[in-house]
């Protein structure tokens, strides 16, 4: 159970910071809520590209707040454990759409 769990953890990060470097290339800025657009032409894929990157985007927005003083330690640990957490279920879904669409799901 430990193996499968860091397996979906380190597979959900893989692809949060894949997707967040590919939307820093793509804007040229840092990936944060705050500077969050979703595209009109592709809501779709604004929103899936937001889901898949935001465990970055919220490690890097509560860091920033941290660092400026708008957040505590506490409040940060919190944050933390959101995008670890976060990470985690995107790689739960990653594997289970990956297994569904090889037939590996018996």
């Amino acid at each position: 159970m430990v193996v499968e769990v860091t397996f979906a953890f380190l597979v959900g990060l893989t692809i949060s910071g894949l997707t967040a470097s590919w939307m820093e290339l793509a804007t040229g800025k840092p990936v944060s809520f705050s500077g969050l657009r979703a595209s009109i032409r592709r809501p779709a894929q604004s929103v899936l590209a937001s889901v898949a990157a935001g465990p970055l985007m919220l490690a890097s927005d509560a860091l920033e707040a941290h660092r400026s003083g708008r957040i505590s330690a506490a409040f940060l640990a919190v944050c933390t454990l959101t995008a670890i957490a976060w990470a985690m279920v995107l790689g739960m879904a990653v594997v289970g759409l990956a297994a569904q669409a090889t037939g590996s799901l018996s």
